[in-house]
């Protein structure tokens, strides 16, 4: 049998959690997904960053957009050349727009990331700490900038943590609120899965000394400003394919206007450099080209809405792609202490008997077992909540780990609870005996999966056992729907867990997963995720504890809580700041929402150029053959308007899908099939009828312009 590493399925959890607070900025997470772009504030702090980036050195690497800047400036100096073209400086004013539209989308993305990041550096303040000599030396003051890694500090009541580190000695409430925006305090303590602590975090009460863990400039506040502004977000192989495939498609319909003009000269026609550029502007990828960029940013975006950090864009993206998630039982699952359910007697006892007495001996009890006790008999049973205080000449046995036990002696009676061996041991030290049916009750419930509680009482006619407490792990209301809801996305759960396995897999069962693993060791995570990896699938996982940083390191998409040690951040790709495992399942909804998101709008952006094709086309030629005017389906004016109205579109419809591009498409459970379906269907269909209604009508307005023929 393997040993259990996993932490005590009976510790109380100690972090107060708030699944899905707002982002540091305070904000809702759904309430302002997309609201940058119509922020007039938040615009024009963009306007700035979008005509900086119109330097070649940053535009080079759009190629699409790269294309449209070189166009741009072409078309200017030949509109130099000739001054009175209006239609020349028209068409130049509009393609500068274009590549405006696109670079402003791409700064208004990143600055709501900015915006959280200033939010962030409020919070890394200079401090000086009280760092420890060494061999037990004297304390001094010094600046946080001169910590280094391995240094002892102390840390009191109202001191500001220096840097990040590890709890060495002591405990203490710590406000994280600068960093997960929650105002509730949480727990920091040595030796466990708690002891990590970020700098700039505020100790509310007692003690700690903490031993710093990174460099200053390096720290966890350090890091995530540099993520939320961008500057660290490097393309993930998805958009690089996609840029290649938008450069290809650039370059071939470069070559196809290329041989354009030989044969507009063949037929007794000329094509100018201005018309030439902006039919190669509308019919290359410009709308996916200009919000590729802004996609990207806004996926990584959402996800430090919901508070979790993500390391790397290649991470979010992975997580859309997710075949296997793996998830620890405690917290995530169930709630994370087990409740008592039912009281179940032994013959000769009724239930309120053992109620009474569960109750009376679960006072001295404050596990969260121990509360759920007396919070059971007092909703099934209407027995009033007791208190210590009131029971007069009362003798209190508290609980503990090494009696496993908690009682009360009181009027002649003394009363016992918990663990089977334990209580058993206690009656027959008395000279009683436990009754087979007892035994019986004990060993169905640890069957079932739940751990069994026995309640005794010794008084004038001896010690005997009253009955069995029933406590089981409460699967999370909902879970199971959520669980159908990931297997309709084709992925497959397995929860992990240190239990034996009849416990695991009464709760698998109940929580709806596809599959289990009891017993669980480091060693046992890190082959399980080999194996669906050597199988073509990518994996995802949670974890807190050094335990699980090397399944976290292996795993395509590790999610390290917050509340965890060191190791387990550093070896994650993510980190949840509200450190709520069950966050793993949005993390892949919002990996899924961003590919959708990027194939929905590369989807609109092919067939709006099908759609200006028929626009341009029959208008620049109509004239030399009369027969191409049966393609010019939309009936427009001229051919100056046509190729006006189509350029002029071509801009406007950037900065209209740029909402969509920082909210994302909706995403609905399905297969990839499905899902094609629906891109070709809205995105597929919109993309050829938008370009035409559209058109028809900026058409009917430029037709007004006096002197457009």
């Amino acid at each position: 049998m393997t040993v259990r590493t996993q932490k005590s399925e009976d510790s109380m959890s100690t972090s107060t959690v708030a699944p899905h607070r707002g982002a540091p900025t305070g904000h809702h997470p759904e309430g302002r997904t997309g609201a940058g772009l119509f922020d007039p504030g938040q615009v024009l702090k963009s306007l700035p960053d979008a005509f900086r980036k119109l330097d070649p050195r940053v535009m080079v690497t759009s190629p699409v957009m790269f294309v449209v800047l070189v166009g741009s400036v072409l078309t200017t100096v030949f509109s130099f050349t000739d001054p009175g073209d209006w239609f020349g400086w028209t068409i130049s004013a509009w393609l500068w727009l274009t590549v405006i539209f696109a670079n402003l989308a791409e700064a208004v993305a990143e600055g709501r990331g900015k915006a959280q990041a200033d939010t962030l550096r409020k919070a890394r303040t200079g401090t000086v700490a009280r760092r420890l000599g060494g061999d037990g030396g004297p304390e001094e003051r010094v600046p946080g900038t001169r910590l280094r890694i391995g240094d002892l500090v102390v840390c009191e009541t109202g001191d500001v943590i220096p840097g990040d580190g590890d709890v060495v000695e002591g405990v203490a409430s710590v406000d994280e609120s600068a960093i997960t925006g929650e105002s509730a305090p949480v727990i920091r303590e040595s030796g466990g899965d708690r002891s990590a602590v970020t700098g700039g975090t505020k100790v509310l009460s007692d003690r700690i000394v903490v031993r710093i863990t990174t460099k200053p400039g390096e720290t966890f506040i350090d890091r995530m400003i540099g993520l939320v502004e961008g500057a660290a977000r490097q393309k993930t192989p998805n958009e690089i394919a996609l840029n290649i495939l938008l450069a290809s498609l650039t370059v071939a319909f470069l070559l196809a206007v290329a041989t354009l003009p030989p044969f507009a000269d063949y037929a007794g026609s000329a094509l100018s450099m201005v018309v030439l550029v902006a039919l190669l502007v509308c019919l290359i990828p410009t709308t996916i080209g200009a919000l590729l960029s802004a996609i990207g940013i806004a996926g990584m975006d959402r996800l430090v809405q919901r508070n979790v950090l993500a390391m790397s864009g290649r991470a979010v993206e992975a997580a859309g792609d997710v075949s296997t998630l793996l998830l620890d039982k405690t917290g995530t699952i169930t709630l994370g202490n087990r409740q008592a359910s039912e009281f179940v007697p032994v013959r000769g006892t009724t239930e309120a008997e053992v109620a009474d007495a569960a109750q009376l001996s679960s006072l001295a009890d404050e596990t969260p077992e121990g509360r759920s006790v007396v919070v059971l008999a007092k909703e099934r049973y209407g027995l009033r909540e007791r208190h210590q205080g009131e029971l007069v000449g009362a003798r209190w046995t508290e609980f503990s780990a090494q009696t496993r036990m908690s009682g009360v002696d009181l009027d002649g009676r003394s009363i016992r609870k918990g663990a089977a061996g334990a209580v058993i041991a206690w009656v027959e030290e008395r000279g009683g005996q436990v009754t087979e049916d007892a035994a019986t009750v004990a060993d169905r419930i640890s069957e079932a999966g739940g751990t069994p509680l026995l309640v005794a009482v010794e008084d004038t006619d001896g010690a005997r056992v009253l009955g069995v407490i029933h406590l089981k792990d409460v699967v999370k209301h909902g879970i199971r729907e959520r669980f159908q809801e990931l297997r309709r996305m084709g992925i497959r759960t397995v929860m992990i867990t240190g239990d034996n396995p009849l416990t695991a897999k009464a709760i698998a069962e109940e929580a709806g997963v596809d599959d289990f693993l009891a017993e669980a060791t480091p060693e046992d995570k890190m082959a399980l995720i080999k194996r669906e990896q050597a199988g073509g699938k990518l994996v995802a996982m949670t974890g807190d504890g050094t335990n699980d940083a090397p399944a976290l390191a292996q795993a395509d998409v590790g999610v390290a809580m917050n509340t965890g040690t060191s190791a387990a951040k550093e070896a994650g790709n993510m980190v949840d700041l509200d450190s709520d495992p069950t966050k793993l399942i949005d993390i892949v909804e919002i990996g899924k929402q961003l590919l959708i998101t990027r194939g929905a709008l590369t989807t609109f952006s092919v067939a709006n150029d099908v759609a200006k094709y028929f626009a341009i086309i029959p208008a620049l030629f109509a004239a030399v053959h009369p027969g191409l005017d049966k393609l010019n389906i939309m009936g427009l004016f001229s051919p100056d308007s046509a190729i006006l109205s189509a350029v002029i579109f071509n801009a406007l419809v950037i900065i209209a899908l740029v909402p969509l591009a920082l909210r994302g498409v909706r995403y609905r459970p399905g297969s990839a099939d499905t899902l094609l379906r629906r891109n070709l269907a809205v995105y597929g269909l919109g993309g050829l009828i938008a370009p035409f209604v559209g058109i028809k009508i900026i058409d009917m307005l430029v037709s007004l312009i006096p002197g457009i023929g």
